[in-house]
Order: structure tokens, then sequence, then C-alpha cells
């Protein structure tokens, strides 16, 4: 029973901020579609740090989000949080 209550927490769907909404679009939905919809922007506008895949190079909008230049991916999640509610 534990699980299932752990799972639908995951995906229950989060408002998402106006500057996150630029790159996922308007919410709300569940961190995983908005983590999922994050790589489609970075892979799409090839965002990814070329020496080190690990690390994604912010464009103008991720900068609203991300408040820096440059973030890794273990960074972005954390600081997508700061981004729903």
């Amino acid at each position: 029973m534990a699980t299932a209550k752990k799972n639908s927490a995951f995906m229950k769907p989060l408002n998402i901020s106006p500057d996150l909404a630029v790159i996922v679009g308007k919410g709300p939905m569940p961190r995983s579609e908005v983590v999922s919809k994050m790589w489609v922007y970075i892979k799409g506008k090839n965002l990814q740090n070329p020496k080190n895949k690990r690390n994604i190079m912010a464009d103008e909008n991720l900068k609203k989000v991300f408040g820096k230049a440059e973030v890794t991916m273990f960074e972005m999640a954390k600081l997508i949080s700061k981004h729903l509610s």
C-alpha cells in the first residue's frame, strides 16, 4: 500500500512557475513530465555541454529557472523544484 501512495504523490500534478512554463508549457503536470519536457527542450536546443554531457548550458529561458549559466543534471532536479508547487 505504501508504494501506491508514493507513486500517486510522484504523479501528482503540480503548478508551474511562469518562468518554467516558457520551457515545459502550462501546468499543472507531474514532476516526471516536467523533467521529461526539460530534456526535450535541452536536447532540442543542443544545450548539453559537449565535453561533459551531464552538464547543461543554460540559454536565456533556462537561466531564469536555474539562476546560473551551467548546471549538472543532478542540480537541475533541485532547481526545478523551486518552480513547482
